[in-house]
C-alpha cells in the first residue's frame, strides 16, 4: 500500500486518528497493520493517535541500516542487483553487516569496468530471490539509509516485488540530503566527500559493502553538526528533507589545494 502525502505528513508530525488511518487501508485494519510491520514500517499508538514509531524513538536508540547496491543497469524493469552491502548502525556504532554478490548472467563491460564485478564473479553467487529474502530479514524495521536513497530504495523495492516479496515501507533517509544541510561542500558525491573528510581510507568505490561503510561513516560524521532540537529519529528524517541547504563554495577547495601545491 501507499499512504497519501497528507497521511504521511500527519503520521510524522501530528498523528492520525483510527478513522483517518483506517481510510488509508484497503484491507481490514489488523491485517494492514501486520502487513506494514512485515514491510518494515512500525506504527505506534499514543495520545489516541497513530504515529510513525520513529517519531518517539531517540536517535541513540534507533537502528539505521546503511545500504548500497551495484546493478547491471539503471532500470529495475529490465536490470537487476549484482551486489548488495549494508551495515547497521546504532548509537554511533556499526553493530552488524550484510554482503552478497548476486547471480547474474548479463554484466556489460562498462559495468564491469566501474565495479570490477564480472559474470564469472557471480557464477557461484546465490540467486536474487535468496539474497533479497536474507537482506529483507537483515533490514527488518530499521531506518533505510543510502547515498541517493531514492535509487537504492526504489530499486530494491522493485526487485522484491519482482521475486514475489512485498514492497518496502521502511522509513528512509538520504545521506546526500543530510550532508547538504550539515556540511558545506563543493560536491556531494560519496567518493569526493570520502576524500575531503577522510572518512574511510580503505574504501573501494563502487563496491557495495565498502560504499555502505563509507556512507555510514559520513552519516555518523554529519550527526555532530545537527541542531540541538533534533531529538527523535523522525526529527532527523524531517530535518534532512526540509531544513535549508548550506551554501556551496564557489570554487573546489580540493582543486585549489592541488594547484597551490603544483606551483610551490
Amino acid at each position: 500500500m501507499r499512504f497519501s502525502h497528507k497521511a504521511l505528513n500527519k503520521l510524522s508530525k501530528q498523528g492520525l486518528s483510527f478513522e483517518e488511518l483506517d481510510k488509508e487501508f484497503e484491507e481490514p485494519f489488523d491485517l494492514e497493520m501486520e502487513l506494514l510491520q512485515a514491510q518494515g514500517l512500525q506504527l505506534t499508538h499514543k495520545e489516541e493517535k497513530y504515529w510513525f514509531d520513529s517519531a518517539f524513538t531517540p536517535l541513540k536508540s534507533a537502528t539505521f541500516c546503511i545500504v548500497d547496491i551495484e546493478t547491471n543497469g539503471s532500470k529495475p524493469q529490465k536490470h537487476q542487483i549484482i551486489e548488495i552491502g549494508a551495515v547497521k548502525v546504532c548509537n554511533d556504532k556499526i553493530i552488524d553487516r550484510f554482503e552478497s554478490l548476486v547471480q547474474c548472467d548479463n554484466i556489460s563491460y562498462h559495468i564491469s569496468e566501474i565495479t570490477g564485478i564480472t559474470v564469472k564473479d557471480t557464477n557461484n553467487a546465490p540467486p536474487l530471490t535468496d539474497v533479497l529474502r536474507e537482506f529483507h530479514e537483515f533490514l527488518g524495521t530499521s531506518i533505510f539509509v543510502a547515498h541517493d536513497v531514492k535509487f537504492d530504495y526504489n530499486f530494491i523495492s522493485a526487485m522484491m516485488q519482482r521475486v514475489g516479496l512485498l514492497e518496502l515501507m521502511n522509513r528512509s533517509l538520504c545521506t546526500i540530503d543530510l550532508t547538504e544541510r550539515t556540511i558545506s561542500s563543493y560536491r556531494y558525491g560519496l567518493a569526493y566527500l570520502n576524500e575531503q573528510l577522510e572518512l574511510y581510507n580503505e574504501a573501494t568505490h563502487h563496491r557495495a559493502l565498502s560504499d555502505a561503510i563509507t556512507a555510514a561513516k559520513l552519516f555518523k560524521h554529519t550527526l555532530q553538526y545537527l541542531p540541538d532540537d533534533i531529538i527523535t529519529t523522525e526529527d532527523l528524517i524531517n530535518f534532512s528533507r526540509e531544513a535549508k541547504r548550506l551554501k556551496r563554495p564557489r570554487f573546489d577547495p580540493a582543486k585549489q589545494e592541488k594547484e597551490e601545491k603544483s606551483t610551490q
